[in-house]
């Protein structure tokens, strides 16, 4: 009986063992498969806000929240500052170009729901397009291409996207929309991924 009993152990053993390994590979290849469908990562760096619209007689407690697709970040909260300054990089996986980024400034609350700021909204398919470009021979700061502010956009200045140290960078001013005034600085920059080959779908 004793002998049974430790037989049947042994075999839920190796059947637990196999499933789990079977799990893990699994994962492997679907790790595998995501990563050769992304393009690259982004880095948005939230530099800094500039003359936020104050929406608390007791200051205000401003954070930025940015998401694209399902994949949502925020910076740390700064305290009392209409000109806060961040300087904070967040870093996203990118798999479709055409998807836009939202940005959204909030003032933090400890007692109810955090009060929105503005909001404004980007794209980066200008600045894939670049990195579609033979760069290896420009100079550090060379010009790619102006991005002129226009009502389909959230611009509040000319954006320029450029070379430097290697990658492609953009500096984006964006103007917060249903609010009286406020400005988010943001510098992008982007990090090719070893294997991934979401690039090759992109046009130049």
């Amino acid at each position: 009986m004793m002998r049974t009993l430790t037989l049947i152990k042994k075999k839920l053993h190796y059947l637990h063992s196999d499933v789990g390994k079977a799990e893990k590979e699994k994962h492997k290849r679907g790790k595998h498969v995501l990563v050769e469908n992304l393009l690259g990562l982004l880095k948005v760096k939230v530099v800094r806000g500039v003359n936020l619209a104050v929406r608390d007689v007791h200051g205000c407690y401003p954070y930025v929240l940015v998401q694209t697709g399902e994949q949502k970040l925020r910076t740390k909260v700064k305290k009392k500052s209409i000109n806060p300054e961040w300087d904070e990089e967040l870093t996203f996986c990118i798999d479709d170009a055409d998807v836009p980024f939202r940005l959204e400034v909030f003032d933090k609350h400890s007692f109810h729901k955090d009060e929105s700021m503005g909001h404004a909204e980007f794209h980066i398919r200008p600045l894939v397009q670049a990195v579609k470009l033979d760069l290896s021979n420009k100079p550090s700061g060379t010009i790619i291409e102006n991005i002129i502010p226009n009502r389909q956009n959230s611009l509040a200045e000319m954006s320029d996207i450029y070379w430097s140290e290697g990658k492609v960078m953009q500096d984006i001013v964006l103007r917060l929309k249903d609010v009286i005034r406020g400005e988010i600085e943001l510098k992008l920059s982007w990090i090719m991924i070893p294997g991934a080959k979401g690039l090759e779908r992109i046009s130049k």
